[in-house]
């Protein structure tokens, strides 16, 4: 079962691979796993460092950050 949304600190500067595809051991970031399918990570470089929600459900309309869609999901997040 996935997690809705991932709490995580990100540093002002440093690139981040977003895992698209829900296959990740290492949600919510990309291990690799999507290879052979569809799917590619979202790569994001952090404009400042903070904490940010990044979605677990993979519905977000904003990725790879949460925007709440786990909340109308008819599948449990």
């Amino acid at each position: 079962m996935s997690h809705p949304a991932h709490a995580v600190e990100i540093e002002a500067g440093k690139d981040y691979r977003w895992c698209a595809c829900g296959k990740s051991a290492q949600q919510p970031y990309c291990d690799g796993s999507h290879r052979g399918s569809e799917f590619a990570p979202v790569t994001f470089t952090a404009a400042r460092s903070e904490i940010v929600w990044l979605c677990g459900c993979k519905n977000t309309g904003q990725p790879p950050f949460c925007d709440g869609s786990h909340k109308r999901s008819k599948e449990p997040a």
